[in-house]
């Protein structure tokens, strides 16, 4: 059955602007910390935040911590997600659960070619979901052991879940990487997906998230896709929503 990407903000960091500015004052003061919290908790920490954003100061930025489901997304996101090391991925397992009745992604580009390729490329996931239980079958039937061998016929289509955590910078960097319009379509539509969940809930630390273009010229070069005016109204609808 066909499924569709979608990311949902499970866990976060109590008070994650707090616990930034408290890490980043701590830094500077000669206070308690008792009383630096007792003083935190008074205070709009916008503008200090927007300040450590300037000063490229993003250390503190790492004792606030974002925990994500992700679901209806492909194996192949999975390749492309786990390259940024710094976060945590609990994923579900092709040998403890089976995948007889597997789900899938259909790429968009796919779709926009019409019912008859849509349906071509159905009856490929049902083949590949008959090949794999037949192996099932010949290697002893629905159990772990089996399930490790008859997974390699699986596709890059089917669909895992995962629980993902990252901190915010690394946060900041994921989202300068995959909502820029040269990631991978998957993987941006989550990201733009996550950015929106976090900006719900801190929206001082993520106001300035997102691709490159946001902040100023495109990093990307000549590879540029030229659409910085786009990007930025993509951003402002994701904040507005997440508002």
């Amino acid at each position: 059955m066909k499924v569709e990407g979608k990311a949902r903000l499970i866990r976060y960091t109590a008070d994650p602007e707090q616990t930034i500015a408290l890490a980043a004052k701590l830094c500077y003061s000669g206070d308690e910390i008792d009383d630096l919290i007792e003083k935190i908790g008074e205070k709009d920490n916008a503008k200090f935040i927007s300040l450590l954003t300037k000063m490229n100061h993003y250390s503190p930025f790492e004792h606030a911590s974002f925990t994500f489901a992700l679901e209806g997304v492909s194996r192949a996101l999975l390749a492309q997600i786990t390259r940024h090391r710094i976060a945590s991925f609990s994923v579900r397992s092709q040998r403890y659960v089976s995948e007889g009745e597997f789900n899938y992604i259909v790429p968009p580009a796919i779709e926009a070619l019409g019912k008859d390729a849509v349906n071509k490329y159905e009856a490929q996931m049902a083949q590949m979901l008959e090949w794999y239980r037949e192996w099932q079958q010949v290697l002893g039937g629905n159990n772990e052991k089996s399930n490790e061998d008859a997974r390699f016929v699986l596709p890059n289509a089917c669909e895992t879940k995962m629980i993902l955590s990252m901190n915010a910078r690394e946060l900041l960097h994921f989202f300068s990487l995959r909502c820029c319009n040269r990631a991978q379509w998957e993987i941006r539509n989550i990201a733009w997906q996550m950015l929106e969940e976090v900006l719900r809930v801190a929206p001082s630390v993520f106001s300035n998230a997102g691709p490159g273009c946001l902040r100023g010229v495109c990093p990307e070069g000549k590879k540029s896709c030229g659409k910085a005016a786009e990007v930025k109204a993509v951003f402002e609808a994701v904040k507005n929503k997440a508002n």
